[in-house]
Formats: structure tokens, C-alpha cells, sequence
């Protein structure tokens, strides 16, 4: 991505995290939602947002689909985000919007889990082999 678009695209992720905390007011809409990254297409038609969305205290069975539900209340948003974020872009046109899901910061975060708990578990391990060799 050149400097020009990279630069466009941090542009909408400030003006869109604004906006999606301040004038989203749909109640489907329960987590906290971050932008991950923005990437812009080469002729500013579209710009792919991949968010992250953290629930408030759910289980893993249920954040799925509350994923997918958020996804597309973001979706269906997206026209008036476009709109608002035309009259703070100085650019001729304004990207449409799409918005993805982030799996790479869901699972990274997974990862981190399983390391931590490995790592706890070496250590009572480590732990109780040093009990017995007292």
C-alpha cells in the first residue's frame, strides 16, 4: 500500500472509531468494538475495516454469533458511517465501507491463552517434582 492510501486509511480508522463509539446507538450492538487495521483499494472504492469486539463477559459459545450479529449491525451501518466520515475526509470520493470480523487478533489472543496455561502448568510440575525429590 502506498503512502498516500496508508495514510487515508489511518485517517478513517481515527474518524471511524469516533464515530462508531459516539453515533452507533443500536442495541444489537453490546461490545466494545476496535479497529483493527483499514485496507484501502487502489481507487478508493472500498475500504475493508477488520474490527475486534470485546464482549462483556460471555462464553465462548456465545460470542460467535454475538460476532456475526455486531458484523452485521456494523454493516448495515455502514452507509451512514460513510456519510459522516465524508464530511471529515478531504477526498472527492468516500470508500465504501465493509466491514470484517478480525480473526488474527481473536486468535493470537487464544494463543496467549494456551501459552499461559502451559506455563503454569510446567511450573507445577516443576513444583511438585521438586516436593518429591525433598
Amino acid at each position: 500500500m502506498n503512502q498516500r492510501l496508508q495514510r487515508l486509511a489511518d485517517q478513517i480508522q481515527r474518524e471511524l472509531a469516533v464515530l462508531i463509539r459516539d453515533a452507533v446507538n443500536d442495541p444489537r450492538l453490546t461490545g466494545f468494538v476496535t479497529i483493527s487495521s483499514i485496507k484501502v483499494s487502489p481507487d478508493l472504492g472500498y475500504a475493508d475495516v477488520y474490527v475486534t469486539i470485546m464482549e462483556p463477559e460471555l462464553n465462548d459459545a456465545m460470542t460467535m454469533s454475538n460476532h456475526e450479529e455486531s458484523i452485521k449491525v456494523l454493516n448495515k451501518a455502514a452507509g451512514f458511517l460513510r456519510t459522516e466520515l465524508s464530511h471529515s475526509l478531504k477526498t472527492r470520493t468516500t470508500p465504501r465501507l465493509r466491514f470484517h470480523y478480525d480473526e488474527v487478533t481473536a486468535r493470537g489472543n487464544y494463543m496467549m491463552d494456551l501459552i499461559s496455561k502451559a506455563v503454569i502448568k510446567t511450573e507445577e510440575n516443576e513444583s511438585d517434582e521438586q516436593e518429591n525429590e525433598e
